[in-house]
């Protein structure tokens, strides 16, 4: 009863946050215009331009990503048995930045990247460098022939630090143009969102989350010692890298931290609520980064860290205690 209710709940918040994006910003409309233009009642070629090409793919992409980044905070912290723990900390994030921005490096003035071919490209770079950074951390995160959750966060910051310079040093190789690119992407702006970049996102949140919700069991078991989890026929060592394989910062913190206080510690309903969290949080983030600071824009993913590192902050406190 009480995740249905607290489900209910964040998807109030969501649809909020959708509303005042969809009504709110330089060109504001009426809910009732917001209503006409997308039923198609006496169209408006204005209107139509306003929602269907620059507020409504970017509050889906908004969505998409926000879910995404709360359900891998979720699972990570489940397997790390570490409450700090998220893809920014481990370096997953910076891995898959890094190759991103190589890709723009590689190709400068050469490829649109909000044309097919562009939108196409830098996810499967995104996903080649987040895998990399991945196995790294599986090869060097390893003792004695086990994967230590501790050792994990500390070479995670490592091999955060070290993608994050050889993502430095490619951004400031590029022509202005590119690099003004490249930094907005790695803030998290939802700027350039359009319906490409929906689609290219669809197959990979069709396709994990079922399968994560199918592991929580797993991850619930995750919570007690690795001795405990292998006397009841888990197989650790396996589970541990097809979670991590298959999981904007300070999301994928945040978010599973809200999950937990609103229905415990059960992963089979913290993790739906974590992704409807995330959700929210890129949301709101984007609206005010959008609205609060007009006509300049902030990016979603500064917004969400100003929030977040008082929250953080907040995490070491509560845990040392």
């Amino acid at each position: 009863m009480r995740f249905r209710v607290v489900l209910a709940g964040g998807l109030v918040i969501v649809l909020a946050a959708i509303y005042f994006s969809l009504t709110n910003g330089t060109f504001d409309m009426s809910i009732r215009d917001v209503f006409r233009t997308l039923l198609r009642l006496e169209a408006d070629p204005d209107y139509d331009l306003v929602v269907f090409q620059f507020r409504l793919p970017r509050i889906v992409l908004g969505a998409l990503v926000g879910y995404a980044l709360g359900i891998a905070g979720a699972v990570i912290q489940g397997v790390t048995r570490n409450g700090l723990a998220d893809p920014g900390i481990l370096g997953i994030n910076a891995g898959a930045g890094m190759a991103v921005v190589l890709f723009m490096f590689l190709f400068q003035a050469q490829l649109t990247m909000t044309g097919w071919l562009g939108v196409m490209m830098m996810p499967l770079f995104g996903i080649t460098g987040g895998m990399l950074a991945t196995a790294a951390i599986l090869i060097l995160a390893r003792e004695g022939g086990k994967l230590d959750p501790q050792r994990l966060i500390l070479v995670g910051i490592a091999i955060a630090s070290g993608f994050g310079a050889v993502t430095m040093y490619f951004s400031l190789k590029m022509n202005p143009r590119d690099y003004e690119m490249a930094v907005s992407w790695l803030a998290g702006s939802l700027h350039s969102a359009n319906w490409k970049f929906v689609v290219t996102m669809l197959p990979w949140l069709v396709l994990l989350p079922p399968l994560i919700w199918l592991r929580t069991r797993v991850l619930d078991l995750f919570q007690l010692s690795e001795d405990s989890v292998k006397s009841v026929g888990v197989a650790v060592e396996r589970e541990k890298k097809l979670l991590l394989l298959g999981s904007i910062g300070f999301v994928g913190l945040i978010a599973p931290h809200m999950a937990k206080q609103l229905v415990g510690f059960k992963h089979r309903h913290m993790i739906p609520i974590s992704g409807i969290a995330g959700m929210a949080i890129v949301l709101t983030g984007d609206f005010i980064g959008r609205t609060i600071f007009a006509p300049a824009e902030l990016a979603a993913g500064i917004v969400i860290s100003v929030i977040g590192v008082p929250y953080f902050v907040y995490l070491l406190f509560r845990m040392r205690k």
